[in-house]
């Protein structure tokens, strides 16, 4: 989605439209709940608040920014591991914490 957003961007450069890709860590939704995913290692994690993660994508969007990693620290460092990791490690990462029953490893 990410680099959706950005080919995007570019593309509408000059038509007034700006496009900010929001690059939430897991967020107190009812995601969790209604995929199912209370028992993996993110579903039962702890979450960002909503709100703090809309307002730093308005904020981002408002100021043009092309991109914005919201909320937590935890998240924040996630990001910044996943631009030196390779895709399949990133993958494997992805795939162990969003396991069923992976929540009480």
């Amino acid at each position: 989605m990410q680099s959706f957003a950005l080919a995007l961007r570019n593309e509408l450069k000059d038509s007034g439209v700006t496009i900010t890709a929001l690059m939430p860590g897991p967020t107190d939704t009812e995601f969790f709940e209604r995929a199912d995913m209370l028992d993996t290692k993110v579903g039962a994690g702890e979450k960002d608040d909503p709100a703090d993660v809309a307002r730093d994508g308005f904020q981002a969007l408002m100021s043009g920014e092309e991109r914005v990693v919201s909320a937590s620290l935890k998240t924040k460092l996630q990001a910044r591991a996943s631009r030196v990791l390779p895709d399949s490690a990133k993958a494997q990462m992805h795939r162990r914490m969003a396991e069923p029953d992976s929540a009480g490893s």
